[in-house]
């Protein structure tokens, strides 16, 4: 047997009676700021007007004063509370609807004060777009009992008819709001994921320049600390142990760079091309690591002709960066060849170097470099491949497609 209906329902009539009370929803002047600091002393007045309205009447009726004064007392109160407290407004309502009947004339067809049933219904209507569906039940339950207990026959049906007219529009007003508050928190949570994914590409970013700039010309120190005893002559001791000291402190450098990078640097973002170094630098960047102490030969085209585009130029730039870099930490010593070639619409890269004759000088890269490669290469629609060569050396290439019109503007 299936529970869960029968434990709804009465966790449903559990919050209808002593239950938690119902959010008191928008307020009901926020179009019109200018009015609001009137509606609490215009309410009051209203309480006020309707207190005396329902003490005159239930002193027609013959009622001793304390008892038409506790009615009417009864009669307003709901209407105090209701704009914060909507289910004890309700729970207040139907105890006065309970209780404020006796001596009721027994000509009239309604045992209540003109108030009192028209405050009930203003009450019933604020509850019903308030609560959710198992409490809305409930109320519209419990609502009916002073109806079939006290209404006249001939005015029952209308009573009920109005009680359900009220459940059904309240519920699809409590609908609607649902569903712009689902809509304003799905559009918040958009908001605050593309904002997160700016920091995370932003962060992307600063990754890879550092990677790309700092690391390639901290391997350059290191090797040409590290090989500057064997370059050059008659070297005293001191200050190759100097070398040497260099040469360690760049390592450190570099490794603690890379760990600065594994907090900064996510994958899920996608590589930035900010047009920056373009093909024109390539030759200072190899005369640089020529004086490093890398044996770098440079086999590339006329740079300056305009087909590339901006973002093609700077990932052949950063690509053959990486890889000098990755060439003088790996194979310290080993011969480097860097090809570029401008096509009609394609730049190829490629980054070779022959075997090491020395150990490495740098600790081993992770990833960083091969990916950052990988990333810009591919950003573009290209490809990239690395790997060991037949003799022993490694190579990177990059094929960087681009619009051949595109590059000519």
């Amino acid at each position: 047997m299936n529970r869960r209906p029968i434990t709804m329902a009465l966790e449903g009539l559990r919050q209808t009676v002593w239950g938690r009370d119902a959010p008191p929803g928008r307020p009901l002047l926020v179009r019109w700021p200018t009015l609001a600091p009137y509606a609490a002393p215009v309410g009051l007045l209203a309480a006020l007007g309707l207190f005396l309205i329902t003490l005159t009447v239930e002193s027609e009726w013959g009622l001793p004063l304390p008892v038409a004064l506790l009615f009417a007392a009864m009669t307003v109160a709901p209407l105090l509370v209701l704009p914060r407290r909507p289910l004890l407004a309700w729970r207040l309502t139907v105890l006065a609807l309970l209780i404020c009947t006796f001596n009721a004339p027994a000509d009239r067809s309604w045992p209540w004060t003109p108030p009192l049933a028209l405050g009930s219904v203003a009450v019933l209507a604020v509850v019903v777009a308030r609560v959710d569906r198992p409490v809305l039940a409930w109320v519209v339950a419990i609502s009916t009992v002073p109806v079939f207990a006290l209404v006249h026959p001939d005015n029952r049906v209308p009573v009920l008819l109005l009680l359900g007219a009220l459940a059904i529009v309240g519920d699809l007003i409590r609908r609607n709001r649902l569903s712009r508050s689902e809509l304003a928190a799905q559009t918040e949570r958009n908001e605050r994921e593309q904002e997160r994914r700016a920091v995370l590409e932003e962060r992307t970013r600063i990754a890879r320049e550092l990677h790309d700039v700092v690391a390639h010309h901290m391997s350059l120190i290191a090797v040409q600390a590290e090989t500057a005893p064997y370059r050059l002559t008659d070297v005293p001791a001191p200050t190759a142990a100097e070398f040497v000291a260099i040469a360690a402190s760049a390592r450190d450098a570099l490794t603690d760079m890379r760990r600065l990078l594994g907090v900064l640097r996510s994958e899920t973002t996608g590589p930035e091309t900010a047009p920056q170094p373009d093909l024109t630098g390539l030759g200072a960047m190899v005369d640089a690591a020529r004086r490093a102490g890398l044996p770098v030969t440079l086999d590339a085209g006329p740079a300056d002709d305009g087909r590339a585009p901006a973002p093609v130029g700077l990932a052949a730039y950063r690509i053959v960066q990486e890889g000098l870099a990755n060439a003088a930490r790996h194979a310290a010593g080993a011969a480097v060849r860097v090809t570029v070639r401008v096509g009609r619409s394609a730049l190829e890269v490629r980054v070779e170097n022959s075997p090491a004759d020395a150990r490495p000088t740098a600790d081993g890269d992770p990833g960083h470099g091969l990916t950052g490669m990988r990333e810009r290469a591919t950003s573009l629609g290209g490809t990239f491949t690395a790997g060991p060569l037949p003799d022993g050396g490694y190579a990177v290439a990059a094929e960087l497609p681009y619009d051949a019109e595109g590059g000519d503007r």
